[in-house]
């Protein structure tokens, strides 16, 4: 899994679309995460839609990336019907990095923009989306071909381990 130590946020993109096959292969990484009591909270949105993708790149000072991603997949969750309610945001952590680690092995670029547990961000990505009022948006993850590529930088730090 040499995705692990090349991806990179990406937050610039090439305008060029993404195929569906791809589009599919990330979203099977996604629903192939672990989940606590394997209760699979997540639904996924999927946005091809500019206007849309506009909306949502002014959610937070942060989801400018959004805008000119050809594809910005918003991993949500059910908020009923769950066995491990208190592990719901996590699930949704693994099974995001998920899509970031195969869109790196597909090629492809993307970066985590943050919503949950922010309230009226949250909110406001629901009224974009018309979600129900089942379903709470996670976060934006904009996907597309980088536009630039770096090197990921080296982040092992051997202070960080405690042995016992």
């Amino acid at each position: 899994m040499n995705a692990i130590f090349t991806r990179v946020s990406t937050r610039q993109f090439e305008q060029r679309e993404v195929d569906s096959k791809y589009i599919i292969k990330i979203l099977r990484a996604a629903m192939a995460a672990p989940s606590a009591v394997n209760q699979q909270p997540w639904e996924f949105w999927v946005s091809k839609d500019r206007e849309i993708n506009e909306k949502l790149s002014q959610v937070t000072p942060y989801a400018t990336p959004a805008k000119n991603a050809p594809v910005v997949i918003i991993p949500c969750y059910r908020t009923e019907n769950l066995n491990a309610p208190q592990m719901v945001l996590i699930d949704m952590a693994i099974c995001s990095e998920n899509i970031l680690l195969e869109a790196e092995e597909l090629g492809l670029g993307a970066v985590m923009l943050g919503i949950a547990p922010l309230e009226d961000r949250m909110d406001e990505v629901a009224e974009i989306l018309k979600l129900p009022e089942n379903i709470r948006p996670f976060m934006l993850i904009p996907v597309g071909y980088p536009l630039n590529k770096h090197e990921q930088e080296d982040r092992y730090e051997p202070s960080k381990i405690h042995t016992l």
